[in-house]
């Protein structure tokens, strides 16, 4: 019997997060303390008062769901457990959680991966869709379909469960996938309120920025292995985790996978820390092996 620990990535957030672990316990108020140090303006405030357009916005609300993450990590008082992952953004708090990196570089590292999604591809030029009831290999194909007619970027960027898989691309071959994939028998298609393409092959000018970035900061071996949203399996080595954080940028998160692959390794329990409780949810849909948990505060 194994444990997990896991955090969620974006689109868990709420204006609000945290405020009450942060009035009430003085671990807490550090953490918030040293993310708003770190970046040099007071993300915290957005995080508790908003307005939910602030929050929102790519390059607060990656640092930001980390920073709540952590905070609750530490407000838990748990030990790290046998494992670590998370979900896109969420490996980078597992990291900081493992002690890979610090809490100062990992705010930094998340504020500028959101920043420069933004500069990647203009408002209006990218955008992601759910697709339900489609599976993998049928969606795989429907994109594939959907960049032969309009000739541009379509790609599987979360298989988060069976029957739950998001698409990140160009907004014309984004909506064509959504035709396609209906015509093919999907329950349901329909775009997100995002308006950059994660994990897709537009964030090619990410994965260069993240690279440098990540090559000028130090990164310890983590105190418990992390399963790999490119891999879905677990790493220590430090030049993997690099090039894993690299990767992810532009390939799509397999969550699915991950979370197979936990109970094939053993793991029985699995712990969401952060705000929402996403993966909990999607744990129960994939494998009935693991007993999920959200972690209450």
């Amino acid at each position: 019997m194994a444990s997990i620990f896991v955090f969620p990535g974006q689109g868990a957030q709420t204006v609000g997060m945290g405020y009450e672990l942060y009035k009430n316990n003085s671990s807490v108020k550090q953490i918030f303390e040293r993310v708003d140090n770190a970046l040099n303006f007071k993300l915290s405030d957005i995080i508790f008062n908003g307005p939910d357009t602030d929050l929102t916005l790519t390059a607060n609300v990656q640092p930001a769901i980390m920073a709540v993450s952590v905070a609750m990590f530490v407000a838990s008082g748990l030990e790290l457990p046998d494992y670590v992952a998370g979900h896109s953004l969420g490996e980078y708090t597992a990291l900081c959680v493992a002690g890979a990196i610090s809490l100062e570089d990992t705010a930094k590292l998340l504020r500028l991966r959101g920043e420069a999604m933004q500069r990647a591809v203009p408002v209006g030029m990218g955008g992601m869709a759910v697709v339900l009831g489609l599976e993998y290999d049928k969606l795989k194909h429907v994109c594939e379909l959907a960049e032969q007619e309009t000739g541009k970027i379509c790609d599987i960027a979360n298989d988060n469960c069976p029957g739950q898989i998001v698409i990140s691309g160009t907004t014309e071959a984004i909506d064509r996938a959504i035709e396609i994939a209906k015509e093919n028998g999907a329950k349901r298609a329909m775009k997100l309120a995002l308006s950059v393409p994660p994990h897709s092959r537009l964030m090619e000018p990410v994965a260069i920025e993240m690279k440098q970035a990540l090559d000028n900061i130090e990164i310890k071996t983590p105190q418990a292995p992390i399963i790999s949203n490119k891999t879905c399996q677990p790493m220590t080595d430090i030049k993997e985790i690099k090039d894993a954080l690299i990767y992810q940028i532009t390939h799509g998160v397999r969550w699915r996978e991950s979370v197979l692959s936990m109970a094939n390794m053993g793991i029985t329990e699995l712990t969401e820390i952060g705000p929402g409780s996403v993966l909990t949810g999607l744990t129960g849909r994939i494998t009935d092996k693991i007993t999920a948990k959200k972690l209450e505060i």
